[in-house]
């Protein structure tokens, strides 16, 4: 079986208080996810939660989630990155 390398992803993140997403990679498997800005305590816990998951998964569960009367959140950003990352 061959090694899967470990690829790194930015996504410039539309429509909430984090600027960016920063995230790896190896297949599908979720490793480092950093928010730039945004709720700190809370973005640290959602990277905690996702570390070692399967991106599909994750996507799956994300997707769709709002913050107050905003149309996406943190949460949905990192959806959406992860949707691009693994097309």
């Amino acid at each position: 079986m061959e090694d899967m390398v470990m690829e790194h992803f930015t996504y410039k993140t539309k429509g909430t208080c984090a600027t960016a997403i920063d995230f790896d990679l190896e297949g599908h498997t979720i490793h480092n996810v950093v928010f730039t800005r945004g709720c700190n305590g809370n973005l640290k816990a959602i990277g905690k939660l996702v570390e070692g998951k399967e991106a599909e998964e994750i996507v799956a569960i994300l997707e769709g989630n709002t913050c107050g009367m905003k149309n996406t959140s943190c949460a949905d950003q990192l959806a959406h990155a992860l949707k691009e990352a693994i097309k």
